[in-house]
């Protein structure tokens, strides 16, 4: 079944770190098949502004953006408590937002490690649990943007793997938790979208296509389409999952 073929008319979504890339094509998926959105960012306003406004030409009154940092409790709190206000339910949270740099050995400092476990374990924590009782009434799923290398370490990011194998067992703990009014699950992109800090030469990105099964690097296309899906009702049995979209590179 498609996502073009699913409707969640007039449920609403926040979903964190959407002003670009991953989040912004899960915002414009949901929105197609009618969910009313919240587009989270920290420091991208003129990129979620841009896309709010894109998507309210498209269906008035549908999306809003909000910004915050997230990580600790208040903030998590403040995003929540905003998105619910605007159209008095909240159905759909999409746990996106994430920190991603190297961390060679030896040169790793504290912040660092604050740094990408605020963003990729504590803030779905927070955000997931100040929606939780809201969700519970619509019987709502949460679904947190995972990693494959929350399963297999990538070189030189030790942090940033662990934190995400934080996240792969905080969405299981979490479905367990919050079942039966609430679905919690994972989604683990593989080889989506190259790291925005040119750090994959074109070779590197060769060499890392080379690998996966079906021959080619996945689009957002590819993950926003499961985002939809885990959010319906097609998907109403399926919790505790983290389901891997790496065309095959796992096995």
């Amino acid at each position: 079944m498609s996502a073009n073929s699913l409707t969640l008319t007039n449920k609403v979504a926040l979903v964190t770190g959407s002003a670009k890339r991953l989040g912004a094509a899960s915002v414009k998926a949901l929105h197609s098949v009618g969910v009313n959105v919240v587009v989270h960012y920290h420091r991208s306003q003129s990129a979620a502004e841009q896309l709010v406004e894109e998507l309210n030409v498209i269906r008035a009154n549908s999306a809003i953006s909000l910004g915050t940092g997230l990580g600790t409790k208040d903030q998590a709190q403040w995003l929540v408590e905003q998105s619910i206000h605007q159209w008095k339910r909240l159905d759909i949270v999409v746990n996106n937002a994430s920190s991603f740099f190297p961390t060679p050995i030896g040169n790793i400092v504290d912040d660092d490690v604050s740094n990408l476990i605020a963003s990729n374990v504590a803030a779905p924590l927070f955000v997931t649990q100040a929606a939780h009782t809201e969700l519970a009434k619509n019987k709502g799923s949460v679904i947190n943007m995972v990693d494959i290398h929350a399963f297999k370490p990538y070189k030189d990011h030790m942090m940033y793997s662990a934190a995400k194998a934080a996240l792969a067992m905080l969405t299981q703990s979490m479905a367990a938790e919050l079942a039966p009014q609430v679905r919690v699950n994972g989604i683990a992109p593989g080889a989506i979208l190259w790291p925005e800090d040119g750090s994959l030469d074109a070779e590197q990105q060769r060499l890392k296509i080379a690998e996966i099964p079906l021959a080619r690097q996945g689009t957002p296309h590819d993950i926003a389409q499961l985002v939809v899906y885990l959010s319906s009702d097609a998907a109403e049995f399926i919790t505790g999952e983290i389901i891997k979209v790496d065309g095959g590179r796992a096995i």
